[in-house]
Parts: C-alpha cells; structure tokens; sequence
C-alpha cells in the first residue's frame, strides 16, 4: 500500500524499465534497480522530503536524487506506448461508454487542466503564481471513458490560462485533423475552452438559457467528469503532486508529472484499482469565461453541431 501498487504491477513496470537503471560510464554510484524503483515510488507515492527518504533507503542524497530522475525518465520513454490517443478499434468503445450514463453522443475524451504545485523556483518566480496566488505547474490532459490519459501535455508555467495551454500543445494541431477525430466525433471541456467542431464545450449560462440547453449542459457536464475523476485518482495515487511537489530543479518537474501519469496509465490497464483510503478532490480553479476569435465559418459549424445535439439530447432532470 505504501508504494501504490500491486507487488504484481511492480514487477511488470521493472521488466520494462530495468535495463534503463543499470550502470552507466560515468562512474556514478548505482544501487540494484529494484531499489530504484521502489524509491521511486516512494518519492511519488508520498509527499516526504529527499531527507526523510533517504534515511529511510539507506542512501545518500545525491544517489537518491539520481535514482528518482533515472525511473523519472526511464518511464516518460515508455509514455508513447501507454498514452496513445484512440484509434479506430478503441474509439467505438469509447463513444459506446462515454454515451450510455450521459447520453452524449461521439465523445471520445474529456480534457482539462490542472495545476501542480511546487516551490517557488529562484528564476522568475513570478511567472509561476496562478490564480490562488500559488506557484504551480500546469497539467493538460485527455482522458477516455476508463479514465486512461489519452493526451498529456505537461510544463506551461501556472500563470497561463486553460485555453492558451491548449493552443500552445499538439492538441491544437489533432483539433484540426480529421483523422484524429473520425466519423466528427469530438472531445469535451469546460468553458474555458474555444467551441470547436471537434471540442464541444457548455453553453455559457447568461440567464436565458432554454431547457434543452440546460439540458445539453446538465449531459454535457455528466460526461466530463470522468476528467475530474482521472486527476483525483491520479493525486491520490501519487501524492506527491497533491500538495506540493518538491522538485527544486524546475527543469525536472514535468518528468515527474509526466512519470506519474505513466504509471497511472500502467495500473489501470494492469486492473490495479488500488482502493484509496480517501476521496481526493480536485482542486479546482474558478473558469473565467474568455471569447476567442476564431473563423467565422468554424464557428458556425461548430454552433450547429452543438445546437443540434442539443436537440436532440433526451431530456434528463438537469
């Protein structure tokens, strides 16, 4: 319990990542991979400073601190294999699952964002302070039905917005291709996304909305919570990202992150539910609502779309 997975899951991550723990040229000390890795855990697993862990491994700061970067990177390599956006053999399953509770159709992801703590960084710290007046870093994602990440991007600075960090990923090059999203399917997010034809976002809430718009939001809203989902998992799994994560190298923190999110990934699909103690709640900023310009055309289609769903969504108690 205290590293997070099944002894089972363990061994199936080391086979994949253990030859990347060996012995280098550069002379450094080494301890076996399989300590490695559980250090590694533990670093991730938990919110304990480098001091506490290393006395608790047996190790000295700078091998503890080089260990956690090795698995660091050892799994961003594998992330290509475990964060996969859907292809056509997953995407109808997809749909299928998103589309049975909330009754939303062609859905295949939710994304969203959310910030990471850390210290403050000695270079330009400023940059780093959100919205609550904390420094963070600041992770997007895309998450399917089962709430696997589909689509991460990791290490804007915490000042910049949702929807600049959408526009600054390699999601806003899939967003305008329809080989990513076949048959106009589409992912969904919350309001501080731009209406597209392929990201469906909520009808902004002026007053008048009509009942099917409250509906459609009510559905809309039902379906994205798997994302919220996903980040609390993920938090209450690795906890080191749920208060603050203590990385003093700001160029290391979004192996971290990213780290993380691997092995979220490799625990569901490895049917590692592990049974969390406690309901972690995402914490969430309060969305400012910002008009985009975009092409006339794509938004008219974009509206259509929406406003056809919408009509015929069945109506649910919203």
């Amino acid at each position: 319990m205290h590293f997070r997975m099944k002894p089972s899951t363990f061994e199936y991550i080391l086979n994949e990542i253990g030859d990347k723990l060996c012995r280098t040229s550069d002379g450094n000390e080494m301890i076996p991979a399989d300590k490695q890795f559980l250090l590694s855990l533990w670093r991730f697993a938990t919110p304990d400073s480098y001091r506490s862990i290393i006395e608790r491994f047996g190790v000295g700061k700078a091998t503890g601190v080089r260990a956690v970067r090795r698995v660091a990177k050892a799994l961003c390599e594998l992330s290509p294999r475990y964060i996969t956006w859907p292809t056509e053999n997953k995407i109808q399953d997809i749909i299928y699952n998103f589309s049975r509770p909330s009754g939303f159709p062609n859905v295949i992801g939710a994304i969203d964002g959310s910030h990471i703590n850390i210290p403050a960084p000695t270079e330009n710290p400023e940059a780093y302070v959100n919205r609550k007046g904390r420094h963070s870093i600041h992770l997007q994602a895309v998450c399917d039905h089962a709430r696997l990440f589909t689509h991460i991007y990791v290490g804007n600075v915490g000042s910049v917005h949702d929807a600049r960090v959408f526009r600054l990923s390699s999601l806003q090059e899939y967003i305008n291709d329809p080989n990513k999203f076949p048959n106009d399917t589409h992912i969904i997010g919350d309001a501080a996304y731009t209406l597209h034809q392929h990201l469906l976002v909520p009808y902004v809430d002026n007053g008048h909305l009509t009942q099917r718009q409250k509906n459609y939001n009510f559905c809309h809203s039902s379906a994205r919570m798997v994302i919220e989902r996903a980040f609390a998992l993920l938090k209450g799994r690795w906890r080191s990202l749920l208060h603050v994560l203590a990385v003093n190298d700001i160029e290391f923190v979004p192996y971290d992150i990213l780290a993380c999110c691997v092995l979220h990934n490799i625990c569901l699909l490895q049917k590692d539910e592990l049974k969390l103690e406690e309901i972690f709640i995402v914490d969430r900023e309060e969305v400012i609502l910002r008009e985009e310009r975009i092409n006339d055309n794509n938004r008219y289609i974009a509206e259509l779309k929406r406003n056809n769903i919408c009509a015929n969504l069945r109506m649910r108690n919203a």
